[in-house]
């Protein structure tokens, strides 16, 4: 058996209830292609292509990749040996869905990816750090930038935690799947996310401080104007970034960009 490197975050999952879990998750049909990312030794794999009528699987590790096909013989399989940051999400079919144990180190990233990508999945159901997927699920008081991107364009919710001791070899902290439902009309219909966005990350500029002053510094404006466009949006100027709801945000990037 193949040993997980761990340059490349890899840790194998075996337990057969938690991966049975991580795909009634993503509620997969028989006519479904999911793409997986990252299928290191075939567990989840097999557990997908079960449910499915075809899964794309992407690894970058050359040697996995070259041995996992030969595991799943007559299945409908397509390994692709790649880099799943510059993977071309517009080759999958419209409402492809997305399972993945993915490694820690690139998780912002993928998600990243997957959610501002033209041809984004009906639904990703990654298994990710723990303290990572309940950021991405995050209610107001503990928002982050991350919390926010993903909740713009899909609606977050929590499945199964599942302990270290499960993986092998353990990583150092415990994992939990995230279930990303990709929202099928945009939220905001009338501001562009370059417009949005650069609100919300001037409000995170200085997040330990009271919004007047991160808008300040952030938007490169007075503390006064801050407080003013502040309460034209309705939010007091002693709030904090991660107070915010996506409604508070669009008000205020509303009223910035006007």
């Amino acid at each position: 058996m193949a040993g997980p490197n761990k340059s490349l975050g890899q840790h194998w999952l075996h337990d057969r209830s938690v991966l049975s879990h991580i795909a009634d998750c993503a509620e997969l049909a028989a006519d479904d292609t999911v793409l997986e990312i990252g299928p290191g030794l075939g567990t989840l794999t097999s557990e997908l292509l079960r449910r499915s009528q075809k899964v794309i699987a992407v690894e970058f590790d050359r040697e996995l990749a070259r041995k996992l096909p030969g595991q799943f013989p007559g299945k409908n399989l397509e390994v692709i040996e790649s880099d799943i940051l510059s993977f071309d999400y517009s080759t999958l079919p419209a409402g492809y869905k997305v399972v993945a144990n993915v490694p820690y180190y690139i998780t912002s990233k993928i998600v990243k990816s997957l959610m501002t990508a033209s041809n984004k999945p009906s639904v990703a159901v990654l298994l990710v750090q723990k303290e990572v997927a309940e950021r991405l699920a995050a209610a107001p008081g503990d928002m982050s930038i991350l919390a926010v991107s993903a909740q713009l364009f899909a609606e977050v919710t929590l499945g199964d935690i599942v302990p270290a001791k499960l993986f092998t070899p353990p990583p150092k902290v415990d994992s939990r799947v995230v279930v990303l439902r990709t929202r099928t009309t945009p939220l905001f219909t009338d501001i562009s996310e370059s417009e949005f966005f650069r609100v919300v990350k001037a409000g995170f500029s200085a997040k330990r401080k009271k919004l007047r002053s991160s808008l300040s510094g952030g938007l490169s404006i007075s503390k006064q104007d801050a407080e003013q466009l502040l309460e034209k949006a309705a939010i007091s100027p002693d709030s904090r970034a991660e107070e915010l709801d996506l409604d508070d945000w669009y008000r205020l990037a509303k009223i910035v960009n006007a």
